[in-house]
């Protein structure tokens, strides 16, 4: 049973037309510039394919080049639609390089020579699936061993777009010209399964981003930036199972800013919040790169450090002399701004509620020996039961220093 090559270009010329269109509209409705790029690639292709189906004979030889030159056109929109979806800004001289070096080999290689125009053609096509498949690449390496997809549908394309075109060339049927050559139907089967299966690569890419987005909003604190308590514990675990697996010990650190309250009594809600972004930017700044903070309550905040105690202290430290004379003013009135800080460390492996609960305390004997101090704990059970149990079995109190205290240099016992 013989393929009409007509036919299935026109097929794949309403399938791109639909496409297309599809992307478009989705591309409005959520705002996303990357879909509008490929639904303009789409409809490109599209137009391409429909002169050249239904009007190539009319067309004349300068027409149906020029045709082909669209299609090379829409090519580089659909490797800088990945670009974009990126948050990289289009690449217009590669846009059309494809399109510009097609109409030289025109020129320069004489109108006899089809086997050669046309293999420069699909090499053009083939380049730009291996351009796009790069891009794709980019995403974290997480994404990309889920979103292989992505990467394989261009670089098939490619490949099954090169080897028919060469096969013609060196294997040619006899008898058969380019019209109805094997290799060509099958290029445009794969056309039809090229153009849907890249529809379901780029809703693939824009889902998994959408679902991803969506859980860091969900684990993210809208006033300060910082991580929220759910988003805080779940990073925090997947930090102590890191450091665990090295056996590095890590500790807690948790903030109280002092007087909270007064400070929203006085000046009201919006100058709290004020104090609240400042006091986060502030933690954020003093602390490294690889450490975790997140607001845990209404003026609480929290931060994980992958360290020893006294490491965590000195960098507790340093928020609170860097807080108490940060100078925020509300109205030309100074307002006191000093946090109570304790501090909790343990070994390897040990579980964040334990570390959280011995930081609690120390803040509580901060608070209760004068705030704007820092007090710090270590916490030897490897997890809450263990914990638990020993707390239960010993009426001796858990030991804490005072590290640093309040300006007025005043110890507590």
């Amino acid at each position: 049973m013989s393929l009409d090559i007509s036919t299935l270009f026109l097929v794949a010329t309403l399938i791109c037309t639909l496409l297309g269109g599809m992307l478009f509209y989705f591309g409005r409705q959520e705002n996303i510039p990357a879909l509008n790029w490929w639904g303009a690639a789409y409809l490109l292709g599209a137009a391409a394919l429909a002169l050249w189906t239904l009007l190539g004979p009319s067309l004349g030889d300068l027409g149906a080049l020029a045709t082909l030159a669209v299609g090379f056109v829409a090519c580089g929109v659909m490797w800088n639609a990945a670009r974009v979806f990126h948050g990289l800004k289009p690449n217009w001289p590669g846009l059309l390089l494809g399109a510009v070096g097609w109409l030289i080999v025109v020129v320069s290689v004489p109108a006899d020579q089809i086997a050669l125009r046309t293999t420069v053609g699909a090499a053009i096509v083939a380049a730009y699936a291996v351009l796009t498949a790069r891009q794709l690449s980019a995403e974290r390496r997480k994404a990309v061993r889920r979103n292989w997809p992505t990467m394989l549908v261009p670089l098939l394309h490619g490949a099954v777009l090169m080897i028919p075109i060469l096969l013609a060339d060196l294997l040619p049927a006899p008898g058969a010209g380019l019209s109805n050559n094997i290799w060509v139907t099958l290029f445009a089967i794969e056309l039809v399964l090229y153009a849907i299966g890249t529809v379901f690569a780029i809703f693939m890419l824009v889902s998994e981003r959408t679902v991803r987005a969506h859980k860091a909003a969900a684990a993210m604190d809208p006033l300060t930036g910082l991580f929220n308590r759910r988003g805080f514990s779940e990073a925090c675990a997947r930090i102590i199972e890191r450091e665990a697996e090295a056996g590095r010990p890590v500790s807690v650190l948790i903030f109280d800013i002092d007087h909270f309250k007064s400070i929203n009594d006085r000046f009201g809600h919006p100058a709290g919040d004020e104090v609240l972004k400042l006091f986060a930017t502030i933690v954020a700044h003093s602390l490294r790169i690889s450490d975790l903070c997140g607001r845990i309550g209404g003026e609480e905040f929290a931060a994980l450090l992958p360290c020893a105690l006294d490491e965590a202290v000195t960098a507790a430290d340093r928020v609170r002399e860097t807080f108490q004379n940060c100078g925020i003013e509300v109205d030309d009135a100074p307002v006191a701004t000093t946090v109570s800080i304790g501090v909790a460390g343990g070994p390897a492996n040990i579980e964040l509620d334990v570390l959280l609960a011995a930081a609690d305390t120390a803040l509580y004997q901060a608070k209760r020996g004068g705030r704007n101090r820092v007090v710090a704990t270590a916490e030897e059970p490897l997890s809450l039961e263990h914990g638990r149990r020993k707390a239960a079995l010993s009426n001796e109190p858990r030991s804490s220093v005072v590290v640093r205290n309040n300006p007025v240099g005043q110890a507590v016992a």
